[in-house]
């Protein structure tokens, strides 16, 4: 596709696929509107945890187009400090979900770094759930200051290939770009210290403002890239009652019951959507097939 002609501006979510035809090097575009506003529309996130959650969704918009098979790419950033955890869930069928835990009783500066925030030992993991066949997971300690540095200090690491990764988050929406030296093919230093140091003029505010048509127009139109067309992404979440139960039945009726019997009902509320599934006495009767309330309160008696 002509790079003039084809990326539809109208796109609020879409991830797009460029390669440049004179040196092996490809890339990647990804802007998130409707997306990001759904995620931090169902939770209050302080500033900083805000953002460092929009670029790591970014990235995992970006890697999960790597996906061969249908399958779910997980991104987890962990730390032991007041940022607990960062995550990204981002599947083959173009869909997206993001959440972040924390000490919601510390005090959190805006502009406090990521790094301060998670705290030592701090890890990232990249978890690949196919649909078919064995889950595949990588763990490594974290180097960097900012998601992307950390995501291009993991692909260093883990796949050998020259890569820049530019991410941001806004109010609005994430955006990021990417861009890789393609494997077993060589390219010069000075090809790729050219589209990386033109990746590095993108500011901010370009990553979260502009479409694909327009970013590449800006940074390659000296030697621009052919360009795919857009993939749609969406806002999904995998959570439901029927998932719910199964977690319940792990538990065993006598924890669940003992629930039911100290606060009359339990309550499920889902990390990513904030879906919120409540389970009475009725409920959970009905999904162990006996009464597991009844007997917590017999042992509880003869305990007594």
């Amino acid at each position: 596709m002509n790079m003039n002609t084809g990326v539809a501006a109208s796109l609020s979510d879409s991830r797009v696929r460029f390669i440049f035809d004179d040196m092996p090097v490809r890339g990647l575009h990804i802007r998130l509107e409707k997306v990001w506003q759904h995620i931090v529309g169902r939770k209050h996130y302080p500033l900083a945890i805000r953002r460092a959650l929009g670029e790591l969704l970014a990235a995992g918009a970006l890697l999960s187009s790597n996906l061969k098979n249908e399958g779910t790419l997980i991104v987890q950033v962990q730390g032991q400090g007041r940022l607990k955890m960062l995550v990204v869930e981002a599947t083959s069928e173009q869909t997206c979900r993001a959440t972040a835990r924390w000490d919601e009783q510390a005090q959190i500066g805006d502009d406090e770094s990521l790094v301060d925030l998670l705290g030592k030992n701090s890890v990232f993991v990249m978890t690949l759930q196919p649909k078919e066949g064995e889950p595949w997971q990588g763990v490594v300690p974290l180097e960097g200051s900012s998601i992307a540095q950390m995501l291009m200090h993991y692909m260093k690491r883990s796949e050998q290939l020259d890569t820049h990764i530019t991410l941001a988050a806004s109010d609005e929406a994430v955006g990021g770009l990417l861009l890789q030296r393609l494997p077993e093919e060589d390219v010069d230093a000075e090809a790729w210290n050219y589209v990386e140091t033109l990746a590095q003029t993108v500011s901010y505010e370009e990553l979260t403002t502009l479409d694909a048509q327009h970013m590449l127009y800006r940074l390659f139109h000296e030697t621009p890239p052919r360009v795919f067309e857009p993939e749609n992404m969406e806002f999904a979440c995998t959570c439901s009652r029927g998932k719910v139960s199964d977690m319940l039945l792990m538990l065993g009726g006598q924890e669940v019951g003992q629930v039911i019997v100290e606060q009359g009902s339990l309550e499920i509320d889902c990390d990513f959507c904030n879906e919120k599934y409540v389970f009475d006495e009725t409920d959970v009767n009905a999904l162990f097939g006996m009464d597991v309330v009844e007997a917590v309160r017999e042992e509880a008696l003869k305990i007594q």
